[in-house]
């Protein structure tokens, strides 16, 4: 790394530290937060398990604490220090920097074996794309209110990182961890495959289907070993119910800005099961055309599939918006051909002011219902959605431009 990226990162990790020591409040007022911490990331949640789980009571047992046991079993053994546990949320935003430098460094976001952008000359330096993670609010707010998504984050960045270099095994030790703490990121395996797969150095490579197999009996290896260690710490398997089945079943109801909360809130018991899978289904449909459309660009159909999980996985939160739209500035170059920058921009502003004002007036005041928040939980949504459509239409057009020169410049017309 270069001067400016030590110093992006230094700036970044001092940002966070004083705004842990000047205002030690601040923790505990964003970790109330519905839009950053949920009822599966909550650090107050953590901490009740914790407590569960030293005095010899299952933590798993009252419905509660959704976490993985290996989460439970870190942060049993640090210190009770809350200068500590802040540490450890600061070293693991400097390590998702670093590995947005490693990515940004590898050159894939311009250049992949089956595409070269025209405007790789316009790309960011590493040192631009991890100020843009270190002094985004989201991943600041995030980080202050210490819910476990940072570690998710921190392990899939880790693990793209990795994949741009070609080195397997790291890749899909790090991202059958991170499926193991937050189950959506499974969603990411096959175009992180086809990722590691055109980033291989080695001179022979193997047939993408035997690349596949052996891959795929790695990871099922590596979710095992994490499976029996977890079994190890509590002595049974009920945290796989409680861990996973809340992302699939969402038994609490818990307000936040996704789309689930107050659609099955309203929703008659007679259907709550097939909706449940509907829901499912709708998020498990995008991962073949993503992968299959933008094959050129493995890295960005990635990226592609974290912006869609962050608007319809069953407990959004803000760290995943943070967390895309991070990765999304690795593609800075193809943001001069999206069309409605300006108006995402401030729709995103809009719902990011309003939509604690409206939580305000609907849980404090008194003065709004449910449909205050959801209302704008719905703009925040839309807004997502259409960034993420208008980033597929710019790194469309790019590849494009690269295959018929002559049409730079023209407009498309969809007939």
């Amino acid at each position: 790394m270069d001067r400016k990226c030590l110093l992006a990162i230094g700036a970044g990790a001092l940002i966070r530290l004083v705004l842990f020591t000047a205002f030690p409040s601040l923790p505990t007022i964003l970790a109330q937060r519905v839009e950053i911490s949920t009822p599966v990331t909550s650090y107050k949640r953590l901490q009740e398990g914790i407590y569960l789980y030293t005095h010899g009571v299952s933590p798993y047992d009252g419905g509660v604490f959704h976490q993985a046991p290996l989460l439970l079993s870190l942060f049993s053994i640090l210190p009770p220090s809350t200068i500590v546990t802040n540490l450890l949320y600061i070293l693991a935003d400097i390590f998702s920097a670093i590995s947005l430098i490693r990515i940004a460094s590898s050159g894939v976001p311009t250049v992949t074996p089956h595409h070269v952008s025209p405007r790789k000359a316009n790309s960011w330096p590493p040192w631009a794309i991890a100020a843009a993670f270190l002094f985004n609010p989201f991943t600041i707010a995030t980080c202050i209110a210490r819910p476990t998504i940072v570690f998710t984050n921190t392990i899939i960045l880790h693990s793209i990182a990795a994949a741009v270099n070609g080195r397997r095994g790291p890749a899909f030790v790090s991202m059958a961890m991170a499926s193991y703490l937050s189950l959506y990121p499974a969603l990411l395996l096959p175009p992180l495959l086809f990722l590691t797969y055109d980033s291989l150095k080695t001179t022979s490579k193997p047939s993408i289907q035997a690349f596949s197999a052996i891959t795929t009996i790695m990871l099922s290896i590596v979710l095992m070993i994490y499976f029996k260690l977890s079994h190890m710490i509590t002595g049974s398997w009920e945290f796989v119910a409680s861990t996973y089945g809340v992302h699939l079943l969402l038994p609490d109801l818990t307000p936040n800005v996704g789309l689930w909360w107050y659609f099955f809130i309203e929703m008659f018991d007679s259907f709550r099961a097939f909706f449940l899978c509907l829901f499912q289904l709708h998020l498990l449909i995008y991962v073949p055309p993503v992968c299959l459309r933008l094959r050129k660009q493995p890295l960005f159909a990635l990226i592609t599939l974290i912006g869609i999980s962050s608007i319809f996985k069953s407990y959004p939160a803000i760290g995943d918006t943070g967390l895309y739209l991070s990765l999304l500035m690795l593609y800075n170059h193809t943001f001069s051909l999206m069309r409605y920058t300006f108006f995402l921009a401030a729709a995103i502003l809009y719902a990011t002011f309003l939509g604690p004002a409206f939580y305000y007036l609907w849980v404090y005041a008194g003065s709004g219902n449910a449909n205050f928040f959801y209302a704008i939980t719905l703009v925040w949504s839309i807004s997502n959605a259409l960034i993420v459509a208008d980033a597929i239409y710019a790194a469309l057009r790019d590849e494009h431009e690269t295959e018929r020169p002559e049409l730079i410049g023209k407009d498309v017309v969809q007939i």
